[in-house]
């Protein structure tokens, strides 16, 4: 792999805005990362599909997945002064959501700077003071003084998307990368970098990438691609929450710098362990570190994709320290771990080892 367009890549689509249902930005640049990898097309959906060079049609068909859309807000209803009342778009805790920067989309295509409210300490009352606010109290202010001056000058209307506003770093000598939406731009850039790595090489399966939308709002262009590519067999690629900050010694499997998460269960997915197992034992005969997760809550586009026809399918994960937050951080080992990891497993398949599962 070519490490400085690696992380040139994560920095575009970090910085890129694309909340469920309006991921134009994130497929344009997946869409010309991966020209001259395979036969790329579209849907209206806003799904990506990459046919490998060199699919025959006549081989096990596997699916190798990730989701371009990241969670964000849209505007609900524009106040009498000049604040707007929103919706959140995926999942989001409300004691993340005040007082940080936005970007909404205005009818132009431009996103304008904005800020969460949040009352000035100065007036709050003691108890505001140990409370947070129900989303349903929050507003994002851009700076206009009425709904008129929202709707005529700034030119927001209801239904526009608000995506955080964060800015990617990468801290070279720590081999951290620092951004918003890594859930999951940064499985985006891996399959992207898993795609190179093998387009000189002759595989014994036909390879389909997709790149599906809406995955935060319930898996929904997955529902779309998997009927499309009607796969064999499935590798999800996944940025999952790590951790690693507060939680027990004993019961962490989604640590930073402890090497790709395979999940063995969520509330969508019990993965194939036959199929887990295999990518198990092919981490270990390549030295490469791993971790397993079993989640009382969670999903993923496997879901989906594993209900199709029972196609047997993992979800491999780049740990992301506070997902569904403006601010990530992920190690770039651990990239460059699922890279190797999920790259060995496509080498190795062939229609028998496939049959076994």
């Amino acid at each position: 792999m070519d490490k400085q367009k690696s992380l040139d890549l994560i920095e575009k689509l970090s910085n890129a805005y694309g909340v469920s249902g309006f991921e134009d930005e994130v497929v344009h640049i997946f869409s010309e990362a991966v020209q001259g990898l395979g036969k790329v097309t579209e849907d209206t959906m806003r799904n990506v599909y990459v046919e490998r060079k060199g699919n025959s049609g006549h081989r096990p068909v596997v699916q190798l997945d990730a989701h371009s859309d990241e969670v964000g807000f849209m505007v609900q209803a524009i106040k009498p002064n000049g604040t707007l009342r929103f919706v959140t778009v995926g999942g989001w805790a409300a004691v993340n959501i005040p007082a940080h920067k936005v970007r909404v989309r205005n009818r132009d295509g431009s996103y304008l700077p904005a800020v969460i409210t949040s009352t000035p300490p100065h007036f709050m009352t003691a108890e505001q003071r140990k409370s947070v606010p129900q989303i349903s109290e929050m507003a994002i202010d851009v700076g206009a003084t009425s709904a008129e001056e929202v709707r005529n000058d700034f030119k927001i209307d209801i239904g526009a998307p608000v995506v955080p506003d964060v800015v990617f770093d990468y801290l070279e000598d720590k081999g951290l990368l620092l951004g918003k939406a890594f859930d999951n731009r940064i499985g985006t850039a891996c399959m992207v970098d898993i795609l190179n790595e093998l387009k000189d090489q002759e595989l014994h399966v036909d390879l389909v990438a997709s790149l599906s939308a809406q995955e935060e709002v319930g898996d929904r262009g997955a529902q779309v691609t998997v009927r499309k590519i009607q796969p064999d067999l499935s590798i999800v690629l996944e940025g999952p929450p790590a951790d690693d900050t507060f939680t027990p010694d004993y019961l962490i499997q989604t640590g930073m710098r402890r090497g790709p998460m395979l999940r063995d269960l969520d509330t969508s997915i019990i993965v194939n362990p036959r199929f887990q197992k295999y990518c198990l034992d092919k981490a270990g005969a390549h030295e490469i570190k791993v971790q397993r997760a079993v989640r009382t809550g969670g999903g993923n586009d496997g879901a989906v994709i594993n209900l199709y026809q029972g196609a047997p399918t993992v979800v491999i994960g780049i740990p992301v320290r506070y997902a569904h937050t403006p601010y990530c951080y992920v190690a770039f080992e651990d990239y460059v771990s699922t890279l190797k990891l999920v790259t060995e497993i496509l080498k190795s398949l062939d229609a028998d080892v496939i049959g076994g599962f």
